[in-house]
């Protein structure tokens, strides 16, 4: 039954009953305590049908209070700077065990950045275990998370030469005038973009594609079993998704393009760096060609003529 309150403000109404459906760990917090929490996030911290975290002191969910003090400096320094805080805390569970959560908090007005403020947990305990694994940093890059440069080759390595006939392809990506966006905005937000950027690039292809980060803004996609005309289409919907893409970082705004080439492996590109340096080639001509475009490495002889080495 609806209450009087809710007639009078349909808002509120519908803005509680999005937190008690929405499977997402969100709450509203202001002056030190929380105000409206969802049924995910009372579960997230061991509450549930009996006891609530609305109107507990936000110190209740962090470890220690030196760890609470720390953590609202830093939030005030980021709101104040005109950025969400996005990082990871160690959280205590209301039967005191503990978890680590993604917390993303963001100012409801960021002309007020010390008033109220939206939270929103994950969490990453699990995965935070994993990358702390020797063998998880060995292999991934530590901004985007994705594959690092050395594990992309060591699987490039494993189609170079093969006998196997099914077709093999590689996209290789250039973000256009990435450097505008480093100056105007400054490194933590760029490598934020970065991050955004490249788990997108991992829903626009197939689980047993491989996406890695070489350096900079540079990507490379491997695609096993797909030849140089369904790589062109691929390469094709990564492009138009880098366009449509846009970050939303506290007051910072961006966008950008990006120029793409696709080479297919080929017997006169008999090594990791041939593969490599031929998907360079054609994205360089993307470049040349004003960015925001899609370029095919086309052999006429060896990787070595082409590249005038």
């Amino acid at each position: 039954m609806q209450s009087q309150h809710d007639a009078a403000d349909p808002i509120a109404a519908r803005m509680r009953a999005l937190l008690v459906r929405a499977p997402l760990a969100v709450a509203f917090v202001g002056a030190g305590r929380f105000e409206v929490v969802s049924e995910h996030f009372n579960h997230l911290f061991g509450h549930g049908d009996e006891t609530d975290l609305a109107g507990t002191d936000q110190r209740a969910v962090v470890v220690s209070e030196a760890a609470h003090q720390a953590l609202h400096a830093r939030m005030g320094t980021a709101f104040g700077a005109g950025r969400p805080l996005d990082e990871e805390v160690e959280f205590v569970r209301r039967d005191g065990s503990r978890f680590w959560g993604r917390l993303q908090a963001t100012p409801v007005h960021w002309e007020q950045p010390a008033g109220e403020a939206m939270w929103v947990v994950e969490d990453v305990t699990a995965a935070r275990t994993q990358r702390m694994q020797p063998t998880w940093s060995a292999k991934h890059d530590e901004v985007t998370e994705l594959a690092n440069r050395r594990e992309m080759e060591r699987r490039l390595a494993e189609h170079v030469g093969s006998r196997r006939h099914e077709p093999v392809s590689v996209l290789f990506i250039d973000i256009d005038k990435f450097s505008e966006v480093v100056h105007g905005m400054g490194a933590e937000v760029a490598e934020h973009f970065l991050y955004g950027l490249g788990q997108m690039l991992v829903t626009k292809v197939r689980a047993s594609d491989t996406v890695a980060r070489l350096e900079h803004d540079h990507f490379v996609v491997l695609l096993p079993d797909c030849d140089q005309h369904y790589a062109q289409i691929v390469a094709e919907k990564v492009r138009s998704a880098i366009a449509a893409y846009r970050l939303r970082w506290g007051l910072h705004r961006a966008r950008v393009k990006a120029s793409l080439g696709v080479v297919q492996l080929q017997p006169s590109l008999d090594t990791v760096e041939a593969v490599l340096g031929a998907g360079e080639l054609a994205c360089t001509e993307a470049k040349a060609a004003g960015g925001d475009s899609v370029r095919v490495f086309v052999s006429n002889g060896s990787y070595e003529e082409l590249a005038g080495i």
